[in-house]
């Protein structure tokens, strides 16, 4: 009898292993996390409960869209929401202002993101000291922002979370736009021009009078990077036709120069949008998931007791 008990517990804890392993992970959707009022809500992918008295790191994901459009349910934020979730992360998928006049607010709304998380690590079993942001495009940029701009007092929020960190620990940019100024064309091999381009009427959306605008400057990651930055992981497409891969090159540089800790991933003839598998809809040459989850593991190791 106690050999078929031992057996039939063996069991269980084998399906409860299996079963947390391939089963989609929970989703809490529509969460308030901006002051009352604001339309903008957060995704929130669980992983599965942590062994007692652990905790789980955390992850901001960022969607793109030319900071015109897009939404916390693409895609692409999906698939990386759920390979983080799968991999023991909790990760958040928010929504930002967008559009005319968005810029900074835009920023401040993400660095809530990450405030929101760690105001509510107790209930959701996170770490406060184990959180990263990650972004695609427009979301890249805003990634990189949050991570550079840290207790610089005109990039953080007065509410609703006074008093909490917008800080992280490590950044993941895909393909985002690293400095605003020498944003540029591309051929048709994906090759950077000398023709300067400007996504989307961004003049619009940073409230620009020109394109020399010292606004440009000013919210540039490149601009704001420092040694203190944290790692950054690049990843960026040789093909590229909407954001040249020549920011990503410039942004590797300068992190060199000051002394960040960073890795530059590129991808031969892919295109703006992959996600860590796939790009329109086909797998990419290289699996991204292995990268970034090393990455992340690496930087969001628990500190030693």
């Amino acid at each position: 009898m106690k050999k078929q008990l031992w057996s039939g517990l063996l069991a269980l804890s084998f399906a409860t292993k299996f079963f947390a392993a391939v089963l989609p992970p929970r989703i809490e959707r529509d969460v308030a996390f901006l002051a009352p009022g604001r339309a903008e809500k957060l995704d929130i992918y669980f992983p599965a409960p942590p062994a007692e008295g652990k905790l789980s790191p955390a992850v901001v994901w960022i969607h793109g869209g030319g900071w015109k459009s897009g939404d916390k349910g693409e895609a692409r934020g999906t698939e990386i929401c759920t390979t983080l979730a799968s991999a023991g992360y909790v990760a958040i998928s928010l929504n930002y202002k967008l559009g005319p006049g968005s810029w900074p607010t835009n920023l401040l709304d993400c660095k809530n993101g990450v405030r929101f998380l760690r105001a509510h690590a107790t209930g959701y079993h996170v770490d406060p000291a184990r959180i990263a942001v990650a972004g695609g495009s427009a979301g890249g940029h805003l990634s990189l922002m949050v991570g550079f701009t840290t207790g610089k007092k005109e990039f953080e929020p007065d509410a609703p979370y006074s008093g909490v960190s917008s800080a992280v620990r490590c950044v993941i940019d895909m393909y985002g736009i690293a400095n605003l100024s020498t944003h540029g064309q591309v051929d048709g091999q994906g090759e950077p021009t000398a023709t300067r381009k400007l996504m989307n009427a961004s003049l619009e959306d940073f409230d620009a009078a020109n394109d020399e605008a010292e606004v440009f400057r000013v919210a540039s990651p490149v601009t704001q990077a420092t040694k203190s930055a944290p790692p950054v992981l690049i990843l960026h497409g040789t093909a590229d036709p909407t954001v040249d891969y020549a920011q990503s090159l410039e942004l590797a540089l300068v992190l060199k120069r000051i002394g960040v800790e960073h890795e530059l991933i590129t991808l031969p003839g892919i295109g703006h949008t992959f996600d860590w598998e796939t790009w329109n809809k086909q797998p990419l040459p290289r699996d991204l998931r292995p990268v970034a989850l090393a990455f992340l593991a690496k930087h969001l190791a628990p500190s030693a007791k």
